[in-house]
């Protein structure tokens, strides 16, 4: 952190008209981290001058994607959790989200679930007790995604989920396959085309199939809408598979990791920004997708 007369020194330039200043101002006050955020936002309290406040808004919003992207790029390094990537994404449009609420929201799920549960239960009768707990008893309701729901930002992301019971398959599915995870039920999100599907592969070689060698789609015992819990056969994919004109192939069926799940996330939240409005915004979750390139 820099002392204390270098940080009134540059606050007091914020207001230069002269871009080159204020510009090296600027990134001279993201560099020191979001512990100059208080400044910022006492200063923009304290000032009528629209102009500085939209630059203070910039800054701090700087600061905190620095910090997001810091924070990504370490959770792509281990990226064992999937709901921990889901809320990082939630947090580049709520960066002061507090987590602890959603966690505990969704570890009484959890143990709801774990209650109905037991070893006898076949395949199609765990993921029974899934749905009536998610979409029956919690009301969790699966927006279907169009042009204009793309306008609503909120259904992609898990704290808002969690909070209104609506949101997009995708974000539905995240929940899904982390719950599943949590309760040792195989279901992982597959790449079928243009849709986000959940498959439910054979207990014993679930969760991570790599390196067998039977194919992936025999280790699928059925499908799983996230958005609304409907079970589809390999028919059913079948039938979809060739009303889009897909060609079948073993890709298909092949589980996303972690970080593609959350890089398919960022991309689809990308969308909920126009390109003519916010062009600065799709170029920064581009840059935090990217982060999870393999």
């Amino acid at each position: 952190m820099a002392d204390e007369r270098e940080i009134n020194a540059l606050l007091h330039l914020l207001d230069d008209p002269d871009q080159e200043v204020f510009d090296t101002v600027a990134d001279r006050l993201v560099h020191l981290g979001k512990e100059i955020i208080p400044s910022l936002e006492s200063i923009w309290e304290n000032t009528l001058n629209e102009a500085i406040q939209e630059r203070i808004e910039w800054l701090i919003h700087r600061v905190h994607l620095q910090d997001l992207l810091a924070k990504m790029k370490e959770w792509a390094a281990q990226p064992d959790d999937l709901l921990k990537g889901a809320l990082l994404v939630d947090k580049y449009q709520y960066p002061e989200l507090g987590e602890e609420q959603v966690f505990k929201s969704i570890e009484k799920l959890k143990r709801n679930i774990w209650l109905e549960l037991n070893n006898y239960l076949t395949p199609v009768e765990q993921i029974n007790v899934m749905n009536g707990m998610l979409y029956s008893y919690f009301g969790i309701k699966g927006i279907e995604i169009t042009d204009k729901q793309y306008r609503q930002k909120n259904y992609f992301f898990l704290h808002q989920l969690i909070e209104s019971r609506k949101g997009s398959p995708i974000i539905i599915g995240i929940l899904y396959q982390y719950l599943c995870e949590k309760l040792d039920i195989p279901v992982r999100a597959v790449q079928i085309p243009q849709q986000y599907v959940l498959a439910y592969f054979e207990m014993e070689d679930a969760p991570w199939l790599y390196a067998r060698n039977a194919s992936l789609q025999s280790r699928i015992q059925f499908f799983i809408d996230p958005g609304q819990g409907q079970i589809y056969s390999h028919k059913d994919i079948e039938t979809y598979l060739k009303r889009i004109d897909a060609v079948e192939t073993e890709r298909y069926y092949q589980p996303l990791s972690n970080k593609q799940i959350i890089q398919k996330l960022i991309r689809e939240l990308t969308k909920c920004y126009p390109q003519n409005e916010y062009p600065n915004r799709r170029y920064e979750l581009y840059h935090l997708a990217a982060l999870l390139d393999d």
